[in-house]
């Protein structure tokens, strides 16, 4: 089914208004889910939104936090999300930096008693309209296990780093520190396929390509699949994100980061707060004149675009292009849901009171 932006934006707005959610709040919500459809990220966008209903209904999201500061000095700051949608303390975490580097330079702000906060491109883009550049990552439920184990102990662990550029779109640096991230398991257990070999092992440390292997045990690999394709580094970056997003702030991190569903109760021996994130903002002009630093930013993505390939018919793809073309062709034409996440948002629709979605 095909749906324009607006609808759907509507409607989730409206679901989240529904749980308790204020207009603030719910607007906030709706515009990080919308974004990461338009951008063509399905896998975190109103896809998530039953997820989040649900974590709701167990208690685990609060829909009226009180989100504040719990220490700070001049540059840094540590948040505390009182269990609220992580789509909207992380903007919250987003604005304290970019107010900090305003005044000092570069910001930093670490959060811990979240939950999941969409996409990390939608946060770090915030710096990058203010002509800053952008950090943004956070941790996630265990289901990556490192190099050479068989235990699931650290999450996806997305990371983003954003750059202002002049004539050309940002680049947008968003990626999952695993092999794969697990919307896209997600993704392909509701289209029936397979998944490329290298993304997850069963629970004997085997390859599978059955995208249902977490399922009875199995375990995502770290961003490169195994140690001669690189695995470590994966699992170093990974680590990074789990140290900066939550055993810097207080949240929980490693295999105490709650679910992200419902269905399964957090660990009974909490190590911190919910889950963590870890976002940043620096001003361009703390380093050159912003002009001069788009100019050569646009003279390095030109240079990258004319690169000699092996395939003519392929050209370099610069970070974030893919998604904002996604972004352009999505916004005029509509957002396409599989029959799957319709169904869910009728659900929702039909237990809360809230129009269903209709298609173009």
């Amino acid at each position: 089914m095909l749906i324009s932006p607006s609808t759907l934006r509507t409607f989730t707005e409206n679901i989240f208004k529904a749980i308790g959610c204020s207009t603030e709040h719910a607007t906030l919500a709706a515009d990080v889910l919308l974004r990461s459809d338009l951008r063509g990220i399905d896998s975190h966008g109103v896809a998530r939104l039953s997820g989040y209903v649900r974590l709701w209904e167990k208690n685990r999201i609060n829909a009226t936090p009180n989100i504040r500061i719990v220490h700070e000095t001049p540059t840094t700051a540590t948040v505390d999300g009182d269990a609220g949608l992580g789509l909207v303390v992380a903007p919250f975490a987003m604005q304290i930096a970019i107010k900090k580097a305003e005044l000092y330079g570069s910001g930093w702000v670490s959060v811990r008693n979240s939950n999941h906060f969409g996409i990390a491109g939608y946060h770090a883009l915030m710096a990058v309209e203010k002509d800053m550049i952008g950090f943004a990552m956070t941790n996630a439920s265990p289901l990556v296990a490192p190099t050479f184990s068989s235990e699931r102990l650290l999450g996806t662990n997305p990371m983003c780093y954003a750059f202002p550029a002049g004539h050309y779109p940002p680049v947008v640096v968003d990626l999952a520190t695993s092999a794969a991230a697990n919307g896209k398991l997600e993704i392909a257990q509701r289209l029936g396929k397979q998944v490329p070999e290298g993304w997850i092992q069963d629970q004997h440390g085997q390859y599978t390509t059955d995208p249902h292997a977490l399922k009875t045990g199995g375990a995502l690999l770290p961003l490169g699949g195994d140690r001669d394709h690189g695995s470590h580094k994966g699992f170093g970056l990974s680590a990074t994100v789990d140290i900066l997003s939550a055993v810097l702030s207080g949240a929980n991190y490693g295999p105490w980061v709650p679910p992200f569903v419902a269905f399964l109760d957090p660990p009974a021996n909490p190590v911190g707060q919910g889950i963590g994130h870890f976002v940043g903002a620096m001003r361009v002009d703390g380093f050159r004149p912003v002009d001069e630093f788009k100019s050569h930013l646009d003279n390095w993505i030109a240079r990258f675009k004319t690169s000699a390939t092996v395939d003519p018919t392929q050209k370099v793809i610069i970070p974030g292009e893919p998604e904002l073309e996604a972004e352009h062709r999505r916004g005029t034409h509509g957002i396409p849901l599989v029959d799957a996440v319709v169904t869910d948002l009728h659900i929702l629709a039909e237990r809360f009171g809230v129009e269903p979605l209709q298609g173009l």
